[in-house]
């Protein structure tokens, strides 16, 4: 009698408890989908997902594809930036170059015009290089093989090039005049007849001068007069002179000297400057605006006086002009603003007569383009 009774309770229990969890999950649906209204959630987030995963034999190649275009691109960014660098400071010592030659150079010259082809040709040279350069830059992404050859080829056209240019410019600086000179005095050869005679604008009575030339030689013996100053009692009042592996200036006599043992390279010009003072016997002598070598004990209390013969290229060891030169003293080259000061010259004035237009500073005691100075024996005027 009570087993029916139970078995009816149990099945009641049992489809309460079912309705009761289809509202439940109704419920927790509703919620799932309702707008959050500003209310935190309590519950906590679920863990992220692991994405990771092994990457498929196409993905690593595509991968080091991308890689490999970055790092040429990269390189041949950092190449054309180079080249275009170079090529910018080529064009401007080529342009500074032409700029100077047609300063300096005269018209219908046979060597200006082997210089001017020379140049011609250089420039060509750098345009070719200049379009190369564009091709480089505009073509398509190349093989890394493919465009290190192209760089390397157009980097071995910039550095002949530029080869090309320094042979052009040692050959203007053998060639031409320094310092914008516009003239200097060849003296052809070695003779005892071949000299240059330089009368000064005021007397030479000095007790302090400054004396500063450009001298190109083409052979150096022993002794070898760049100028000299001399009276028929001292023919050695002033002296400035080349030997084997110096330079020598002389002051009141061959017993005061002050050498410098450098050697002027010979088919080179060189800047040389010689100064003395007697209140102090201080004497110094200046190679290329360098200071080679001084002294304070050279002829202190001396005065150089008038009356003497000065003279480029030999010394005066007789009672006239031309009398009794020595071939073996003769200067052969050329030579080209000489000047000479009554007074001591600053480091930096020294400078400034070896400078770029130095040629256009001139001495009071004389003054080269001022002062009278007349080739003897074959020595002349040059452009």
């Amino acid at each position: 009698m009570y087993l029916p009774a139970i078995l009816l309770c149990a099945f009641w229990a049992a489809a309460s408890a079912a309705e009761n969890s289809e509202d439940c999950d109704l419920m927790f649906v509703n919620l799932d989908n309702e707008i959050d209204n500003g209310i935190p959630s309590t519950e906590e987030p679920a863990p992220p997902c692991d994405c990771r995963r092994e990457h498929s034999e196409w993905d690593k190649l595509f991968i080091m594809l991308e890689n490999s275009q970055m790092r040429e691109g990269a390189l041949q960014q950092a190449v054309d930036e180079v080249l275009r660098s170079d090529l910018q400071r080529l064009r401007a010592e080529l342009g500074r170059l032409a700029d100077s030659l047609a300063r300096t150079c005269g018209p219908a010259a046979s060597a200006e015009a082997r210089l001017a082809r020379a140049l011609d040709e250089l420039l060509q040279a750098s345009r070719d290089a200049g379009r190369r350069l564009a091709r480089l830059e505009g073509a398509a992404p190349q093989r890394p093989e493919e465009a290190e050859c192209a760089l390397g080829a157009a980097l071995e056209e910039l550095q002949q090039t530029r080869a090309d240019l320094r042979v052009v410019q040692d050959w203007a600086a053998r060639r031409l005049l320094p310092a914008g000179c516009e003239t200097a005095i060849l003296f052809p050869m070695r003779s005892k007849k071949i000299f240059g005679s330089v009368h000064p604008m005021t007397p030479m009575r000095l007790g302090s001068f400054s004396a500063c030339l450009w001298v190109k030689a083409t052979d150096v013996l022993n002794k070898t007069i760049l100028f000299s100053y001399g009276t028929k009692r001292n023919p050695y009042e002033i002296q400035l002179y080349l030997s084997y592996q110096s330079t020598v200036l002389v002051v009141g006599g061959e017993e005061n000297k002050l050498i410098v043992d450098t050697v002027i390279p010979v088919g080179r010009w060189s800047h040389l400057c010689g100064t003395w003072a007697s209140e102090t016997g201080s004497a110094s002598l200046w190679v290329n605006g360098e200071l080679a070598a001084t002294t304070a004990e050279m002829a202190p209390g001396h005065v150089v006086p008038e009356g003497g013969i000065l003279q480029i290229g030999q010394e005066k060891n007789g009672c006239c002009v031309g009398g009794g030169f020595d071939e073996t003293l003769a200067f052969s080259g050329r030579v080209t603003g000489f000047n000479i000061w009554d007074h001591v010259l600053s480091p930096e004035e020294i400078r400034e007569t070896g400078g770029a237009e130095s040629c256009h500073i001139r001495g009071n005691i004389v003054g080269w383009g001022v002062t009278e100075i007349q080739p003897h024996g074959g020595a002349q005027y040059v452009l």
